[in-house]
């Protein structure tokens, strides 16, 4: 089942502190950037954002399952709501992977 646009806007809003924020269609679900770093993808209208070690430490208790079959495990976030939890998560996960995209010498 494809994702809804409504959702997928209301997640994209309620990220906005995170910083620029903009979704791409992709596969019939969506990917999720922050900042042109792709963390995050909407499958089943579910947000789902890549898992870092950064992550793991500072929301240890947040769901870890594949969003799509094949797929690696992400974090699940289950309450869209929690603004300032979904902000903070994607910082942390941004911050980690443009740090490992800078180390594998990307931009």
């Amino acid at each position: 089942m494809a994702s809804h646009p409504d959702f997928v806007n209301y997640v994209a809003e309620q990220l906005r502190e995170a910083g620029a924020i903009r979704s791409r269609k992709m596969f019939g679900e969506y990917g999720l950037y922050c900042d042109d770093v792709f963390f995050a993808v909407i499958c089943d209208d579910q947000f789902f954002v890549k898992v870092t070690p950064q992550g793991e430490a500072a929301f240890p208790n947040l769901p870890k399952v594949p969003p799509y079959e094949g797929a690696k495990d992400s974090f699940l976030v289950e309450d869209v709501e929690a603004r300032e939890q979904m902000t903070e998560l994607a910082r942390i996960t941004c911050e980690a992977l443009k740090s490992t995209l800078q180390k594998k010498g990307r931009k």
